[in-house]
């Protein structure tokens, strides 16, 4: 960061930051703030979200663009003797 600090983010509670002077410090502060909400949540009876990692994803998923994107997709896939899907999925790979 430019005042020379840390932050520290949670991709499952992204409202909780953790600001620091190392990226050590930052990661143990919101890992400690990440605890803290946790227990204040089930003390609550609130649902905990399940964490990213254990999340169970199809590999399906629709996606629009705009038909000038998809028109140059078809192309460079036809162009290359695959179909879109393969081509589309290594997209975000590359």
């Amino acid at each position: 960061m430019e005042d020379g600090e840390h932050v520290g983010l949670c991709a499952a509670f992204p409202s909780l930051s953790w600001l620091a002077d190392s990226p050590e410090q930052a990661l143990a502060g919101i890992r400690r703030v990440v605890r803290k909400t946790l227990a204040d949540m089930r003390a609550a009876g609130d649902p905990i979200p399940e964490p990213l990692a254990e999340k169970h994803y199809s590999g399906h998923f629709m996606v629009r663009v705009p038909p000038d994107v998809h028109r140059a997709l078809a192309l460079q896939a036809a162009e290359e003797k695959v179909s879109l899907n393969p081509l589309a999925s290594a997209k975000p790979a590359a």
